[in-house]
């Protein structure tokens, strides 16, 4: 039962801002107030947040927030003006990639920078076909929700746009055997734009497939399917808005691990810890149709307080390590989900790499049924035991786990015993 202030301000909500709005879990959530892997209620109960990557430093971050206030007091503005902001803050953020991606553009949010990715490739290519994953997400904007099936049955895709399975390795499947087998239906998707007449701009993924389901070993899976899309004259967007800056734990960004070099890179979410910056970082030679043909102005992006806050972000991760922190934590948090299915045969695959981790919740291990409907209950239970975290993929079966990369072995203990318990008290 919610308190009487809370069902009021649900219905403030419903009156003020509409029906296309939705809130998590069967009791909303109400907290005032964040700090580290930590949110607050009104009455100071903790939660404990393994599921909000967008504060990926952590609530509250004392050098973010004052970077933010200290740029804000100062000035302003956008990029049409001079400033050495954006330009330092370019250059820090291309050294963390390869030197073959040489330019950088900066937008306010992760569905922009899609966008706009997708603008640069169909410039370069001369091309208009995108391909995703089945189940993906790459954002709100028309063209990018349009390319978005996980927004929902109601999603129309573009005519220009193919799904493709995603990668999803059967047990002890090789990284070629599962790579050959994403490729096919990458060259299948081509030839399907091709005989509508379509020639296929680009191949965008999250590279670590969260929303059909969080799918990351055995590294190496992505190179022939990148080699498909450029054998047929498209680009590749590697789209890390979800599992760059540091969060795989192994690399700094995600497609790293599969020995790969994007044509495009896109980033948001993490990047200004819940400021609103994005951006894209692009080959120059990419890059170039796009310059020629068009003008790229946006008032926000990459104005003196996004790149502020930005910079902050780069100073906690590399000046705290959370690069090393997010992959031992990670394997531990990982080693002690894995040992839950001893007790409880709901669990199945526990999957991930770094502080990027699904738990498959399934009825029958064998033939891998979806638990769905238990998952929400396991979701739902964590959130009245103080623990916030969500589902993914198609079917909504995978406990999507990823919290702030300041998360501790003490935390990854607190979760697991909380997972041990709902499930026992549940089933």
């Amino acid at each position: 039962m919610l308190p009487p202030e809370d069902q009021a301000l649900l219905e403030r909500r419903a009156r003020l801002l509409g029906p296309a709005y939705r809130l998590f879990y069967e009791e909303p959530f109400h907290p005032v107030r964040g700090e580290g892997v930590w949110l607050y209620d009104a009455a100071g109960k903790p939660w404990l947040d393994a599921y909000n990557n967008v504060v990926c430093v952590g609530h509250a971050r004392p050098e973010v927030v004052e970077a933010i206030a200290r740029q804000a007091s100062t000035l302003n503005t956008h990029t049409r003006y001079l400033h050495e902001g954006v330009l330092d803050y370019a250059e820090r953020l291309l050294a963390t990639l390869p030197p073959e991606l040489g330019h950088a553009t900066f937008t306010c949010t992760g569905s922009e920078a899609n966008d706009l990715a997708m603008r640069v490739a169909r410039a370069h290519t001369g091309g208009t076909g995108l391909i995703v994953t089945h189940w993906a997400y790459h954002g709100v904007t028309s063209a990018i929700a349009e390319a978005s099936p996980s927004l929902g049955q109601h999603i129309v895709l573009g005519a220009n746009v193919r799904t493709v399975p995603a990668p999803a390795p059967l047990p002890g499947q090789s990284a070629e055997d599962c790579g050959r087998v994403f490729a096919e239906g990458v060259r299948a998707a081509v030839a399907d734009l091709k005989a509508h007449g379509i020639k296929a701009a680009a191949l965008m993924v999250d590279t670590v497939f969260s929303s059909d389901g969080i799918f990351t070993e055995p590294a190496g899976f992505l190179r022939e399917a990148v080699e498909a899309i450029h054998e047929a004259g498209g680009v590749f967007i590697a789209d890390e808005v979800q599992p760059g800056f540091a969060r795989t734990g192994e690399c700094f960004w995600g497609f790293q691990r599969h020995g790969i070099v994007p044509d495009m890179v896109t980033m948001g979410k993490p990047m200004g810890n819940g400021h609103p910056v994005a951006g894209m970082a692009v080959r120059p030679e990419v890059m170039a149709a796009f310059g020629r043909q068009s003008r790229y102005f946006n008032t926000f992006g990459g104005n003196p307080v996004s790149m502020a806050a930005a910079a902050a972000v780069l100073d906690v991760i590399q000046g705290q390590e959370l690069q090393r922190n997010a992959l031992e934590v990670g394997a531990y948090l990982r080693a002690g989900l894995v040992s839950l299915a001893d007790k409880h045969a709901l669990v199945g695959e526990v999957r991930g790499a770094g502080l990027f981790i699904g738990l498959e919740l399934v009825t029958d291990r064998v033939l891998r049924t979806p638990a769905t409907a238990e998952a929400a209950q396991v979701v739902n239970g964590l959130r009245r035991n103080g623990v916030l975290l969500s589902a993914t993929g198609e079917t909504a079966h995978v406990l999507k786990i990823r919290p702030p990369l300041v998360f501790t072995r003490e935390h990854a203990d607190l979760l697991v015993s909380r997972v041990d318990f709902v499930l026992g008290s549940l089933f």
